[in-house]
Order: C-alpha cells, then structure tokens, then sequence
C-alpha cells in the first residue's frame, strides 16, 4: 500500500476550474494523468515525481504526495507554471478581433500550459503519430510499466532515453508500439552519440530548436512543435494536427492550406503566445466539434 501525505492546499495565481483542470491534465498536453473515481482525484506522473490532486475551488488545489518525496510539492508548483501570469498571458492574446478565440477563452478559464520534462515530452509526442489520446497513454503506461524505473509501488516512471538505448526495436514492438518503435530505438542510439543535444535544444531560441529537433528520426513538425510547447515552455509554438486543421478551415476559411501554412498563419495571427491560444481552440473544437 501506498503511503501519501494528508490533502494539502496548493494555492493558485491563476485560477481553475474542475472542467480546465481535466483538460490541462487530460487534454493532450501530457500522457500520464489519470482520474481514480474512488479517490475523486488525479493521479499523475511526470519526471520522477508523482501527485494526486484533487479540485477545491477555484483559488486553491488539494494535492497529496509520496510521504519520503517533500520535494514533489514545488516540483508540482513548476510543473503547473503558476509563477506565470496566465491572466495577463490571455488579456495578451487577439481576441478582441477574434470572435471564435474569444468564445473559446470564455469556455475554458484557467487553461494553461504544462512545463513537463523536455526529453519526456519528446518520447511521449513521438507515440502521437497517428495515434488519439488513450492510445497514447497505453503506449507510455506499458513503456514505464516494463522500462521505467519504480517510483512507488505499481507507479513507474517513463524510461529515460538512456535506458531506451538497452531496449530492442523487437521489444518497443512488443509493447505495442509499431512502426513508432523504430523511431524511438533510433532516436535513442543517436541521442547516446550526442550527449547533451536535447539540452541545448530545449535551451535554444524557437526557429533554431525546432530545426534541430526535427533531425531526430520520426519527429516531423507537429511533433516537434508539440514537444516545444509542452516540454521547453516555446509559447510561440503553433502544432498543426487534424483538430486545428478542423478548425483553421471551418472557422478562419482558410481552405486548402497545408500544415506548413497554417502553423505560420497561427504564429503571426496570434502572436508570441500562438501555442497558448493553439490549446484553448483545440479545446474548444474537441469538444463542440459541430
């Protein structure tokens, strides 16, 4: 049996709501929070670090730890980002002259960005391709499950891309990763060749970091961009997939524009927090897809 703390207040300078909550933590940013009913909480691991939370109200989060980890409340605090002004962040974005971004800011207040470990963001978004959110979440559970090292009992962390360079392409496969496993073994083997190269990717001006990324096997420019704005805090970041595509058509008529296009769209029309706006929009089609 896991030994947690007692719920302790973790106050907010941004506010949630229960809805936003779910969505910051289940809505395609990260891969590895999960709702337990009969704790009416969020158990989730990042890093290796892991929390439950559970909503309050709007000023405040319960949150419960591992009771040998006191370092797990600050590093929840910055994985959240509440040292950031998401407030000023959203009065910042067009949506005076934005009607469909106004109504999707309305619908999802207190949505932020997740600031997750770089090279975890990496891994996860490389599970992405093709692929919907529970599938992900299945791929990285068995990964940490037969990978990663133990955190508590039962919860494990992802594997680091180091212990991904001892894992086989036969063995990712096995854990029902398909042609996705051959990027990740071969983005492994050349990270091992280059040490230190997710660093000064993550530590690297937008354009510059998002050339370098894509030279790894399999990440293309929605992966890298996702990576970016999830795991190395690029606000500037617009990922491009089929929601945004969706929504990019049917409400700014912009027909027929390939990704490419439409990720420049999203950087100049909205500005220097375009992957901010990016995740309110997303959100909003995902859920009034009609």
């Amino acid at each position: 049996m896991a030994d947690w703390t007692s719920w302790t207040p973790l106050p907010l300078t941004t506010s949630f709501t229960e809805q936003t909550l779910a969505e910051t933590l289940n809505g395609g940013q990260a891969f590895r929070w999960n709702f337990l009913p009969e704790e009416s909480c969020w158990q989730g691991v990042w890093g290796q670090y892991v929390a439950r939370i559970r909503f309050s109200d709007k000023n405040h989060l319960l949150v419960a730890t591992p009771a040998n980890a006191p370092d797990t409340f600050p590093a929840l605090a910055a994985y959240l980002r509440d040292d950031f002004d998401w407030d000023a962040a959203v009065d910042s974005l067009p949506w005076r002259s934005d009607g469909h971004l106004a109504k999707s800011l309305r619908a999802f207040p207190g949505l932020r960005i997740l600031r997750q470990p770089f090279a975890e963001a990496v891994l996860c978004f490389l599970c992405s391709a093709t692929k919907q959110i529970p599938q992900i979440k299945v791929m990285c559970e068995r990964m940490a499950a037969t990978l990663g090292n133990e955190l508590m009992p039962g919860i494990h962390a992802l594997p680091t891309w180091e212990q991904l360079t001892n894992a086989s392409e036969t063995q990712l496969r096995s854990l029902g990763l398909g042609f996705r496993a051959k990027n990740i073994k071969k983005s492994a083997d050349l990270l091992a060749t280059q040490p230190g190269l997710l660093e000064r990717i993550e530590n690297a001006p937008y354009e510059e970091a998002k050339q370098m990324l894509v030279s790894l096997p399999g990440v293309g420019e929605k992966i890298a961009d996702c990576a970016l704005l999830f795991g190395a805090a690029k606000l500037e970041a617009f990922p491009v997939d089929t929601w945004i595509i969706k929504v990019l058509e049917k409400r700014y008529t912009l027909e027929g524009w390939n990704p490419a296009q439409l990720s420049r769209f999203g950087r100049v029309h909205y500005g220097p927090l375009a992957g901010f706006a990016q995740q309110f929009i997303f959100s909003y089609e995902r859920q009034h897809p009609t």
